[in-house]
Formats: structure tokens, C-alpha cells, sequence
């Protein structure tokens, strides 16, 4: 899986009055991942939030940001009232196991020390490392939930040692608003991020401030760092064509999993073949081609195509010259006693 962009409907640690607006433009962008905090709206507002986001195909994820036990134990009842799928934050472990046990949420604690209003992350990297460790040794917490960026040391260091010392999940928070810093947390090996504030502020490094443009270029360098992007561009088929050789070998201009897409231009009356394992597919581009079987013949005119099943017994026949064929067959090389489409330039002249 890669790298996970939760976009929370929050600012300063509280969800906006907005965010069912800011919700709507994130599911139209395909965001599938969206969270919110406990604090801001009222829960009925927060329901109505999680059945949009569900709706929508999307994870939703309650950040918790309560200091006393109290506040923190009434946010994960919060969060199986309003039926989240993950709780992120809190760190009383011990008082919040109880209250999610059964609910089927899963649980990501923060680990080390959190202070303030909004919260920040103290003390060293080996006690944090350390308290991280204790956590995921729990049954019930499936991950972790980072305050990276609300560390006053060195924050790639925190990150990668963290990812490193556990085998669980550990989602990175806390003022990620830079392609550069998503990029220190994918390489320290995070499962995920969030991003708030800075998506709704505008404050993200992107031409367009709103809250939709802000949005796309996120998901764009997050594509971008999973290697999600296409290499691929649109290729107009007549010019493809001019780059075949006439009766040639087929050239094979792509490739989709394990099939191969050829070009070919046919003259005149080819060999009997047959496929052992494979079938292919013959789509006539240009002219027109006869496909004789041991039963019949078809004529395929331009812009039909024709299925051979593998094991069939089948010689294709230019109608007209050149008859320009699109192939689509396995990119597996055949056993040495079949005969492949590859040897389709074997011909030979058409009786009268």
C-alpha cells in the first residue's frame, strides 16, 4: 500500500463549521481518507460527517485532543457513537482500550508526551521511541498516531526511529504543509499523513489557495511519491501506423499486464497457425481482412475486430492491401512448436 493522505476538516485542532462543504470538495477529488476532531461541531454534525465520508467510499478518523482522562475517555465513546473507523490520538491506552473493545475501530494512540492546546510532542527521541514501543505491544492499539511535526528535535530522525522500533501502522501529523516534508515522512517509512490546517489556509506550496486546488496538488505529489502517475500519453493510431513496415513483423507499440498491443500491416494470404495456450485478438484498423477458420470464414471490415481462441486453427487473409491489424495477445513467449501471430509475415500469394 502506498503512502496514506488523511485530509482532517480541521483548523487549530478543532473541526470547522464548513467542513461538510470542504467534505464534499474532497470525495469529488477521489480523497479517501478523511478525519475530523471530537471538538468544533456537535456530535449529531459529526455523524452526519462519518455517513458522508462512508457513503463516499472513504475511511473516516476521529482525532482525539483531550488532556484530562476524563475528556479523553468521552472522546472515544464520542467515537464509537458517531461510528468512526479509526480513533487517532489520546494516550491514556489504559482507559480508552475499554471503551473501543468490540466497536471495531481501530485504535492509534500518540506516543511520548503531549502538551497544550494545540498539542505538541515533548521529550527525547528514545523516550518517545520507548513509549511507541510499549504501545504497539498492546493488544488493541493497531498503530500509532505521530505528533512528528510538533517535536522541537530533529524530526526525520523521530520519524525514521519510530517506524523502525515498531511493526505496526504509524500515521505522521502535526504541520506537514511541504511536497518536501510528505516526502520525509514516506521515507521514514509512515503508512500515512494528515493534513488540516494548511489545506484549508491555502498555505500549501500550490498556484491555486483554495481549498480544492490545495486538495489536488497534495494528492498530485502524494500520486507522484507512490509512483502512482502515468508515464503514458495518447498516441493517435494512423501515425503509429506510418511507423510500421508493410507486411512486416508486428511491432508492439505497448503493453497492458501481461498483454501485448501490436501493430501489423497484412498483404495477401498467410499461414495456418494456432495458439496452444493463448488467445488474441485481431481489430482491423484499415481495409479489410478475411479470417478463415476450418468451418467458415468471416470478414472483418474496418473497425471490427475477431477473437481467436487459443487451440483454433485460424489463416487471416488481406482484403485489401495493406490491411492494418491491431493484435492484443500474451506477452508470454509461446512454446517452440506453436505458431505465434510474431510469425504472421510468413505468406503467401492469393490464389487468382
Amino acid at each position: 500500500m502506498g503512502l496514506r493522505f488523511i485530509f482532517m476538516l480541521t483548523r487549530n485542532d478543532r473541526t470547522v463549521e464548513e467542513a461538510a462543504v470542504h467534505l464534499d470538495t474532497a470525495l469529488r477529488l477521489g480523497v479517501r481518507h478523511v478525519g475530523f476532531k471530537d471538538i468544533g461541531l456537535p456530535i449529531d454534525q459529526l455523524k452526519a460527517l462519518n455517513r458522508t465520508i462512508k457513503a463516499g467510499g472513504a475511511t473516516s478518523y476521529l482525532e482525539v485532543v483531550s488532556l484530562d482522562p476524563e475528556s479523553e475517555v468521552a472522546s472515544a465513546r464520542a467515537a464509537v457513537k458517531i461510528g468512526v473507523d479509526i480513533l487517532l490520538g489520546g494516550t491514556r491506552v489504559d482507559d480508552v482500550l475499554p471503551v473501543v473493545a468490540g466497536s471495531g475501530i481501530r485504535y492509534y494512540p500518540f506516543p511520548g508526551r503531549i502538551v497544550g492546546h494545540p498539542s505538541v510532542l515533548e521529550g527525547s527521541i528514545d523516550e518517545i521511541v520507548a513509549s511507541a514501543m510499549a504501545m504497539t505491544a498492546r493488544d488493541g492499539v493497531d498503530g500509532l498516531d505521530l505528533l512528528a511535526y510538533r517535536f522541537a528535535g530533529d524530526v526525520p530522525a523521530l520519524m525514521k526511529a519510530v517506524c523502525e522500533a515498531v511493526a505496526k501502522p504509524v500515521v505522521m501529523a502535526g504541520s506537514i504543509a511541504t511536497a518536501e516534508r510528505i516526502a520525509m515522512v514516506k521515507d521514514a517509512g509512515a503508512a500515512g499523513f494528515t493534513i488540516g490546517t494548511a489545506a484549508l489556509d491555502g498555505l500549501y506550496p500550490a498556484d491555486d489557495k483554495s481549498v480544492a486546488g490545495q486538495l489536488a496538488a497534495i494528492i498530485r505529489d502524494v500520486a507522484a511519491l507512490n509512483r502512482h502517475l502515468s508515464p503514458f500519453h495518447k498516441r493517435n493510431l494512423a501515425g503509429a501506423f506510418d511507423e510500421v513496415e508493410g507486411n512486416g513483423s508486428p511491432t508492439t507499440v505497448g503493453r497492458i499486464n501481461d498483454m501485448q498491443i501490436k501493430l501489423t500491416k497484412l498483404s495477401g494470404e498467410h499461414m495456418w497457425r494456432f495458439h496452444k495456450h493463448e488467445d488474441c485478438m485481431f481489430f482491423v484498423h484499415k481495409g479489410r481482412m478475411l479470417m478463415k477458420f476450418r468451418d467458415r470464414e468471416e470478414l472483418v471490415d474496418e473497425g471490427e475486430f475477431i477473437v481467436v481462441p487459443h487451440g483454433v486453427e485460424y489463416c487471416p487473409v488481406a482484403m485489401d492491401e495493406p490491411c492494418e491489424i491491431v493484435l492484443i495477445e500474451p506477452d508470454a513467449a509461446a512454446p517452440a512448436d506453436d505458431r505465434p501471430a510474431a510469425a504472421i509475415h510468413h505468406k503467401r500469394a492469393v490464389n487468382g
